[in-house]
């Protein structure tokens, strides 16, 4: 992955749990901005492709915070090595790894999960779960609803979760994360504003850490 976000994107998802769906709290709702140029079969195409820099960029404009010295260090860390590589291996290299970053985590069906979770393809449903053969390769990230249940639960064990209590996880489910890619860029009723969204809370976001 070029986009050093990983430790950036760890504080915001520990804030998100509890506000899912609040206007800037949850960064991973697409911005105005993207539901109004990412419309048709064609943009959505590009919005997909696009994702991670989405993803990278888009806290910055939606709920910024103050930089942390760990970003730096990852942010150090990830040019540097990018600059080793540019050095040693040639622009072509380099091109490779970006190239690799927005297909892995844009239109790759792997990458199905950032659209199948939480986009409302059936109005009333917000979350979603994904039993497709993928989980064995993406660590149960599929077991969403499970997951949102029972946060702290580990990924080995979320399937054990749905064994257990069948009845709570009845529900419209995928066993394809290129069908849902697919159908979100087809399907004109589904764009970037097909997310369920809420009023910011009057706390703004951020619960006490204990």
């Amino acid at each position: 992955n070029m986009l050093a976000w990983n430790v950036g994107k760890q504080w915001y998802q520990r804030r998100v749990r509890g506000y899912q769906g609040h206007e800037k709290i949850d960064v991973d709702i697409p911005s105005h901005l993207e539901g109004y140029f990412f419309y048709n079969t064609f943009t959505k195409i590009i919005w997909v492709f696009l994702q991670p820099l989405f993803y990278t960029i888009r806290p910055f404009f939606m709920n910024p915070k103050q930089v942390e010295n760990l970003e730096v260090v990852n942010f150090v860390w990830n040019i540097g090595w990018n600059c080793l590589i540019y050095n040693f291996m040639g622009g072509w290299a380099v091109a490779y790894l970006l190239g690799g970053t927005l297909l892995g985590m844009g239109l790759h069906p792997m990458a199905g999960h950032f659209i199948s979770e939480h986009y409302t393809f059936i109005k009333g449903q917000e979350t979603y779960s994904y039993y497709g053969p993928l989980n064995m390769l993406a660590w149960n990230v599929g077991y969403h609803n499970e997951h949102h249940d029972f946060p702290y639960i580990p990924w080995s064990r979320l399937p054990k979760v749905k064994e257990i209590a069948p009845e709570y996880y009845d529900m419209p489910s995928y066993d394809s994360w290129s069908g849902v890619i697919y159908k979100y860029i087809t399907d004109p009723e589904i764009g970037p504003y097909s997310r369920v969204k809420r009023g910011v809370p009057a706390t703004g976001g951020e619960k006490k850490e204990e």
